[in-house]
């Protein structure tokens, strides 16, 4: 019993060679053992049969042999619920797709567990010689969503097989504007990876929307524009139907994502067609400008700024210009570029009474901060509500240079208490920053022991956090 319990997986490992050896195979096994003994429908424990590994591996000889006995069921599913045509297929055995349908008890277009039949998979691996014959089949539905709801021609544009979507698109039952499950349309697919033959195509076709959005509100431009894509977006640019401006749902428009993203030529392709807002801003406040600052894409912000148009001191909802996002996140190059303008406010602070020079103060942007300091109108020693100034937040923070820089400056209080009375030296003893420490002991303005509004001075705050070090410092 124990040979012909293992009988099945026999067959099964015979029919993974090539042709001329399954069919020999196949004679060796009907003249070892009697007929009624092996069951040539039978799956392995994967679930695939003979007959779909047979399928799987391409041999027309044996896919014509099996077929032909009684007991094998041409159709029968693995557990994945792939029969032997899906695998032909999925696998580009050509011939092997025209035999298979053949047989009336073959369903051509039956789905696995996941929706997807085999042309959907052939479509999708760009299989352009099984696709054209699974479409020749009348039966077969050319527009059959899987379970996410994408079609054969989304995967096909997805992946950028332009030959397959031709053929597809042939077949007049092939909704060019089938959106899956996100929304997402077979152009919205191909825009977003870049594939520009697959896009012109698309574009070619009567009855596509160039301008459909996914669920979020993004349309094939937004993708285009936020990955790059700048092909894409000169193809969707030159259609009158495409809204170059249209904001998805967080009012981000697709100049904005090119902005934030760095794509500088698809934002100067933007600019150039009518109708871009370049000041546009989304639910935040923030600008193009706004988002290519706070990016670093010095390239982009200068393509903006050369822009009559755009507003270049613009402020969100919080009070934070361009020039504020450069400083905070310490883009030296984006900065300058924007304080070469008069028409910005370097010292403008936020609602919170943040300059750009508390906040690449407090970021520890020593070039920013230098940068800052080379206009007039920035004032070093401004303090935001609770009464901080740069100095306060580059000690409190432990930036040993950029405290340096501010305490060159004459018109810099180095001793300027915050409304709780506490001092850059008693921020820096609290924190246990030892070199900022000694920078300020060295100078005669600071008082070591002045006390803040709870009576605790800059060594009882380094002593109650256990800086044993600073403690010394204070000390001596």
């Amino acid at each position: 019993m124990g040979m012909l319990d293992s009988l099945p997986t026999r067959i099964v490992r015979r029919l993974e060679g090539m042709s001329e050896g399954i069919s020999r195979a196949l004679r060796e096994v009907g003249t070892e053992i009697r007929q009624e003994y092996a069951d040539p429908d039978e799956p392995d424990n994967g679930g695939p049969t003979p007959l779909s590994y047979a399928a799987l591996k391409g041999p027309e000889e044996a896919v014509g042999i099996l077929p032909g006995k009684k007991e094998v069921y041409p159709d029968k599913p693995d557990i994945d619920g792939r029969t032997p045509l899906f695998h032909a297929a999925w696998y580009v055995h050509e011939e092997v797709v025209k035999v298979l349908p053949g047989r009336k008890e073959v369903n051509p277009d039956k789905p696995d567990n996941c929706g997807r039949t085999p042309l959907l998979h052939a479509a999708w691996y760009g299989k352009e010689e099984v696709v054209k014959v699974l479409l020749g089949r009348k039966e077969i539905n050319p527009d059959k969503p899987d379970d996410y709801g994408r079609t054969p021609l989304w995967h096909a544009a997805s992946y950028g097989h332009g030959h397959v979507v031709e053929a597809l698109l042939e077949r007049g039952e092939v909704n060019p504007n089938g959106r899956d499950n996100g929304g997402w349309t077979p152009l919205v697919c191909a825009a977003s990876s870049g594939h520009g033959e697959v896009v012109k195509a698309l574009l070619r076709r009567k009855g596509v929307d160039p301008d459909l959005s996914d669920i979020y509100g993004r349309t094939p431009l937004f993708h285009a524009a936020w990955s790059g894509h700048w092909e894409v977006a000169k193809a969707l640019l030159e259609r009158d139907d495409v809204n170059p401006n249209e904001p998805d749902k967080g009012g981000w428009t697709p100049l904005a994502w090119a902005a934030a993203s760095g794509h500088g030529d698809v934002v100067e392709a933007l600019l150039e067609r009518g109708g871009v807002g370049p000041n546009e801003s989304d639910e935040d406040g923030w600008t193009p400008l706004a988002w290519a600052a706070a990016s670093g894409h010095g390239e982009v912000v200068k393509v903006l700024l050369r822009r009559k148009e755009v507003n270049s001191d613009p402020s969100d909802i919080y009070g934070r210009t361009p020039l504020f996002h450069a400083a905070w996140h310490g883009h030296g190059e984006v900065a300058k570029a924007l304080l070469e303008r008069d028409d910005v406010n370097p010292n403008e602070p936020d609602k919170g009474g943040w300059t750009p020079l508390a906040w690449a103060a407090a970021s520890g942007h020593g070039e920013v901060v230098k940068a800052l300091l080379e206009r007039d109108e920035v004032n070093p020693n401004e303090s935001d509500e609770d009464g901080w100034t740069p100095l306060a937040w580059a000690a409190s923070s432990g930036y040993g240079e950029v405290v340096k820089v501010l305490l060159k400056l004459e018109e810099v209080d180095p001793d300027k208490p915050d409304k709780y009375g506490m001092t850059p030296l008693s921020r820096a003893a609290l924190n246990g920053h030892g070199e900022v420490v000694k920078v300020l002991l060295e100078l005669k303005g600071v008082n070591p022991d002045k006390p803040d509004k709870y009576g605790m001075t800059p060594l009882s705050r380094a002593a109650l956090n256990g800086h044993k070090e600073v403690v010394k410092m204070l000390v001596e």
